[in-house]
């Protein structure tokens, strides 16, 4: 998993008048980096003070892999139908008991409801014309289908344990044909996670930000230093 918009809080003393950021930054960057270091109040927490998170999940969707995306994004070689993934990802919104997602604590029981509100799920298709695709040799003639990298952001109060990944999984699976939007109401209303296919793998999925009540999501507001 990777994040861009991660947030996080230490307490420092008053008397610090450091650039928190460039001093973390000398000694984690490139493969950690403090985007802004900004105070906050006293009682602010980075976790329990959020009212929302957003992930992304990318997927490769090409018969041939890409070695620039492979890190980031999930290899799907057969054709996906984009609209079908769309109208399982209907379902999702609302309040709904997710335990058919959600990897389940050892020490709760099974009967126990794992309750999230979920306000945003949605695919989108980025166009794939970036800089290296434009470098790349001609395409054959008659491919069986252009590439594409699927977009799909997910919003929600609060996220469980392997949640976009078992959600992700069933997904694609409604782009292969093999699911539909009442497959994932079924589950949503079986509770159990029996039947469905193993999570997404972790490298595609990204926490792009996390908000706090005032329409900021992280890197906009940081920890209590």
């Amino acid at each position: 998993m990777h994040a861009v918009g991660q947030v996080a809080h230490v307490d420092l003393p008053a008397t610090y008048e450091g650039d928190l950021a460039r001093a973390v930054n000398r000694q984690l960057s490139p493969q950690i980096v403090v985007r802004a270091a900004v105070p906050v109040p006293l009682d602010f927490d980075a976790r329990r003070s959020a009212t929302s998170r957003h992930y992304r999940y990318l997927v490769w969707n090409s018969p041939v892999p890409n070695p620039l995306v492979a890190g980031l994004a999930w290899h799907v070689p057969e054709p996906l139908d984009l609209k079908a993934m769309a109208s399982a990802s209907d379902p999702l919104l609302g309040e709904h008991d997710f335990r058919a997602f959600c990897r389940r604590a050892p020490d709760r029981p099974p009967t126990e409801p794992i309750v999230r509100r979920v306000t945003r799920a949605r695919w989108r298709a980025v166009p794939a014309t970036a800089d290296w695709a434009e470098a790349a040799p001609p395409a054959p003639p008659a491919p069986p289908a252009p590439p594409a990298l699927l977009r799909f952001d997910v919003v929600a109060g609060s996220f469980c344990h392997q949640m976009v990944r078992s959600i992700v999984a069933v997904l694609v699976d409604a782009g292969r044909g093999r699911a539909t939007a009442a497959t994932v109401m079924a589950l949503l209303a079986a509770g159990v996670r029996a039947g469905s296919p193993r999570p997404a793998p972790a490298h595609g999925l990204c926490l792009v930000g996390v908000g706090y009540g005032d329409g900021a999501e992280g890197g906009e507001r940081g920890g209590r230093a």
